[in-house]
């Protein structure tokens, strides 16, 4: 086999120059993209200098780094790479590989970063709040990347993933996120019964909804065997498994298998709901929000929170619905800090 060609891009730190019909690029690439293949090996593929960096100064550990120009590397913590395997290989075949538009020469093959092994930015931990997100069934990449993005942006403590939605780890939702996965916590793949312990005590949950608050009232009745919606906060209760059930044969039957569906009482989104650490669920497009969402925003004294939007007109995109309700409870939380500063300020007579 050819002799590898070595060379010093500054002290300690070496990479490797691919031969001619070097196929390890394309290799991985490909293997990369495929969910199978992650969750098996435990790596991920990042692209693009300014999430590459954000991964490295998070903590996350790179495996291989295959780069066009020497230069690139000089843009990344030194210190982080030493580790690393470096490869220098042709722009052309980076861009022959690359999902960018515009690539910029970097693609790294990172370990699966554990979020409890990061280390998140100090301005992103001060700036956080005592507001959680829950994606139920998120299924298209761009839609929950832009959704990370906003949690991130709004100070979300955390972000949690159920089954049923999309890998947030996939390529299209890591291009979406624009470095969110390495900002905040987020904690994938995980069933409704392992939610609550996922929640700090006490916390409330609300579910985003498009029905309009005007039909339903705040005492509105749950279904029966869901509870009461509107009780006092409380630890949330993990959803109970609904059993198997023969398929209705009749519209009566159908009715009677729906009733453990809790029935929320509703407010509008921009109406005081943070009084207590909360949690906001967000559901899919295609599905909408699961009954477990509702048990669970039932069992915490939830409501569901609406968006109102203009008849005939069809439901927000999640993504733009995260969004809205994300950055108004950040809005809720600083100005009740805010007055709670004020109080205090005020001298006791």
């Amino acid at each position: 086999p050819p002799a590898v060609e070595r060379s010093s891009a500054g002290p300690e730190l070496w990479y490797e120059k691919a031969a001619p019909g070097d196929r390890r690029l394309g290799k991985v690439v490909t293997l990369a993209k495929s969910k199978k293949f992650r969750d098996h090996h435990g790596k991920v593929l990042l692209e693009g200098r300014r999430l590459i960096r954000d991964a490295l100064e998070a903590g996350a550990v790179l495996q291989t780094l295959f780069f066009s120009t020497v230069g690139h590397l000089k843009e990344l913590p030194e210190a982080k790479l030493k580790r690393a395997n470096l490869l220098k290989v042709k722009f052309e075949d980076i861009k022959s590989w690359s999902d960018l538009i515009t690539p910029q020469g970097l693609i790294g093959i990172f370990s699966k970063p554990d979020h409890a092994k990061m280390s998140y930015p100090a301005a992103q931990l001060t700036s956080s709040l005592p507001l959680l997100l829950i994606c139920d069934n998120i299924r298209d990449p761009g839609n929950l990347g832009t959704i990370l993005r906003s949690a991130a942006g709004a100070g979300c403590e955390k972000v949690l993933l159920t089954k049923g939605c999309v890998d947030p780890w996939e390529p299209k939702v890591l291009r979406a996120g624009m470095g969110a996965h390495f900002r905040l916590p987020i904690v994938a793949s995980l069933d409704w019964e392992s939610v609550p312990s996922n929640l700090p005590p006490g916390i409330q949950v609300y579910v985003a909804d498009n029905k309009d608050p005007g039909a339903q009232v705040e005492t509105r009745p749950v279904s029966r065997g869901a509870g009461r919606a509107g009780s006092a906060p409380g630890s949330p209760k993990p959803p109970v498994k609904s059993k198997p059930q023969a398929v209705p044969e009749d519209e009566d039957e159908e009715e009677e298998a729906a009733v453990c569906i809790p029935e929320l009482a509703a407010q509008y989104y921009y109406e005081n709901w943070t009084q207590t650490p909360v949690a906001v669920v967000i559901g899919g497009e295609t599905h909408g929000l699961s009954p477990d969402a509702l048990h669970l925003a039932a069992s915490t004294g939830g409501k569901r929170l609406v968006i109102p939007v203009v008849p005939g007109v069809d439901s927000l995109n999640s993504a733009i619905a995260a969004g809205i309700v994300l950055f108004e409870g950040k809005r809720q939380l600083l100005q009740r800090h805010k007055q709670d500063d004020k109080r205090q300020k005020v001298p006791v007579v």
